[in-house]
């Protein structure tokens, strides 16, 4: 089998490739890996919807048996624990439209082509990929840290969480047809920017340890 893991920064994954046996780089932007009868290529985009989409867009291709984005994530739902691990199944490209005074409209509103939200259509994977928590999410340019915008995109979107590159790795593979999916560790809750609160490390220990999970499910 072979799998495609993107991932924003090469930090979000040191653990895993750690683990990774046979690594040869390619100007420290791809990875070429194995672990245990799994060939895995490891794919640090840098950190953005505009990175993401070139970059995954420029790998992918029907070689890959599946593909799974990583990373971190901010949460608006706060019943979800710090560290928790979710599976992102719809997300948004909520910064995608037009203001109208206090009111945002969307491509739909508009009536324009385009698309502003994507569903995972790759069906069921594997039953460990499955039993992860899925959540809706948005894909943002800004993180969010203002208790009026925090408001708007709620009413707006009503989003669990959100990342900085999401709905675009999921843009790519949807056209490109390939199964995938975007597993993030919530490392903050979304509020006005408070760092004290973060805890980043535990996030990505956590990621790390759920994603040699899937590997080791997907190597049986």
């Amino acid at each position: 089998m072979k799998i495609l893991i993107v991932s924003a920064t090469k930090f979000e994954i040191g653990s895993l490739l750690e683990k990774m046996s046979a690594v040869d780089s390619h100007n420290g932007t791809i990875f070429f890996c194995k672990y245990k009868d799994l060939e895995i290529d490891f794919l640090i985009t840098g950190v953005g919807m505009v990175a993401t989409s070139y970059f995954t867009g420029k790998v992918l291709d029907d070689s890959y048996d599946i593909a799974l984005n990583i990373g971190i994530c901010g949460s608006f739902n706060r019943n979800l624990e710090m560290g928790e691990i979710v599976n992102i199944y719809e997300d948004s490209f909520s910064e995608l439209g037009a203001e109208d005074d206090d009111k945002f409209l969307t491509l739909e509103a508009l009536n324009l082509p385009g698309i502003s939200k994507i569903e995972n259509k790759s069906g069921a994977l594997h039953p460990v990929i499955e039993s992860i928590p899925k959540v809706t999410g948005i894909t943002v340019n800004t993180s969010h840290g203002n208790e009026a915008s925090i408001k708007q995109v709620l009413d707006n979107f009503h989003p669990n969480v959100e990342s900085m590159e999401g709905a675009a790795f999921m843009f790519v593979c949807e056209n490109e047809n390939i199964p995938y999916v975007q597993i993030r560790a919530v490392s903050n809750y979304v509020e006005k920017r408070n760092k004290d609160s973060w805890n980043i490390p535990l996030a990505i220990e956590n990621l790390n340890k759920q994603v040699i999970e899937i590997l080791e499910a997907l190597n049986n």
